[in-house]
């Protein structure tokens, strides 16, 4: 459903001068599966989804999304594509239902089933008691499930998360994270980037660890244990980001 081939972007910088955000990333994502990109802030994991999402254009590479490149044929990729941010902007003078009503309705979606599909979410989302609430009175946890329904509307095949739960308080965080795992077990392919370890080890089904624009290792978490020898992920990241970093020094 997602395929990626030697992804790499790179641009001109006025202070840092030839910066490589990205080199050559690699990986495949399956229906039915939550792919991890786990890497701390700056190591390349929102360069790689706004990529796949088409907000930027690779330097060289492929990725494909549902058989359709990023590259030629943007408009295909977007209908069948969600992707949610931690700082997804919210309507404060729309009420939840409007909102997610009107990304429907970008997506040329039938009217009729635009309302029911609404009907389902709220229910399933649990936004019943505030869907005629304004975006200005709404809490942190009830603009994060309207991101969510409007990211899902359209019902597309593919899912991005990028950071979804950061800044969040447990109870919410909680909430995305059921929910995100609702959408596996319906067999959408599924991307989540994040630097939180236990969100990691509770959702994921494989994960890439990235650092510095460069993927460093990419698999099931137990498999990349018994292979680089370490008793968890905390210590397999650390590690494996502690190599990267005398790379980057020998080379220097």
């Amino acid at each position: 459903m997602i395929e990626v081939s030697n992804l790499t972007k790179s641009f001109s910088d006025l202070r840092r001068g030839h910066v490589v955000a990205l080199e050559e990333a690699t990986f495949a994502v399956k229906p039915g599966e939550v792919f991890g990109l786990l890497g701390p802030n700056g190591a390349g994991k929102t360069t790689c989804l706004r990529i796949l999402s088409t907000v930027l254009r690779p330097t060289s590479g492929v990725a494909k999304v549902a058989g359709f490149d990023v590259s030629t044929h943007p408009v295909d990729v977007r209908a069948r594509i969600g992707f949610m941010s931690n700082n997804t902007g919210v309507y404060d003078r729309m009420t939840a239902w409007e909102m997610v009503e009107y990304f429907g309705r970008l997506y040329g979606m039938d009217e009729d089933y635009l309302q029911e599909r609404i009907r389902e979410l709220f229910s399933t989302l649990q936004m019943l008691n505030f869907k005629d609430m304004l975006g200005s009175k709404m809490s942190t946890g009830m603009r994060q499930k309207v991101s969510i329904a409007r990211t899902i509307i359209h019902d597309p095949p593919v899912m991005i998360f990028d950071e979804p739960t950061s800044g969040l308080d447990v109870l919410v965080a909680r909430a995305v994270l059921q929910a995100i795992a609702s959408l596996k077990s319906q067999g959408k392919c599924i991307i989540y980037s994040t630097h939180i370890m236990r969100e990691v080890e509770k959702l994921c089904d494989r994960i890439a660890i990235i650092h510095r624009g460069r993927i460093l290792a990419i698999g099931r978490l137990d498999e990349l244990l018994a292979t680089h020898e370490q008793p968890d992920l905390e210590e397999l990241f650390f590690d494996l980001i502690s190599q990267d970093e005398e790379r980057v020094v020998v080379a220097s």
